[in-house]
């Protein structure tokens, strides 16, 4: 343990995993929360960026359809569901491998996104490409940013 510690304060590469290893073991439920924080295994993984026009969420889904998300947005709040199928494993025969290990999460998922205030949801779009829903929401023309000419005196 002391050889670890030497590494993490010398600033190793490495510190952060040494670090995440050492809050595994003091949280081995896998319920604890990671750098993100959001819950380990949350499905989909979400980044939300804001722009002078508009608030784009991006929520990374792979596997998942267009018509397998619901997108709702009420009271600045971007609702996503849906639901994500277990890969099976099958043989030539037909019959199911055993799973020893299954880390993709599966089944019915919900997840809640507050958004800022401001946001012209009548106008909002959605995209879909490589496994990545894109949502676009754009700011109401009042609150977006103007910018000011300086006329000479």
């Amino acid at each position: 343990m002391f050889d670890d510690l030497k590494r993490f304060e010398t600033g190793s590469p490495r510190q952060f995993d040494w670090f995440s290893q050492l809050l595994d073991g003091f949280f081995p439920d896998g319920n604890a929360m990671d750098i993100r924080a959001v819950p380990r295994g949350s499905f989909p993984m979400i980044n939300v960026a804001r722009s002078d026009d508009a608030v784009r969420v991006y929520v990374f889904a792979a596997g998942l359809a267009p018509s397998d998300l619901t997108i709702d947005i009420q009271d600045n709040v971007l609702t996503l569901r849906g639901k994500r199928d277990a890969v099976k494993g099958s043989n030539e025969d037909g019959s199911t491998r055993p799973v020893f290990r299954r880390e993709r999460a599966s089944g019915e998922f919900v997840r809640a996104i507050a958004l800022p205030d401001g946001l012209d949801a009548e106008r909002a779009e959605a995209r879909h490409a490589h496994g990545v829903f894109e949502i676009v929401l754009p700011k109401r023309e009042e609150l977006k940013p103007r910018r000011i000419d300086v006329q000479a005196a």
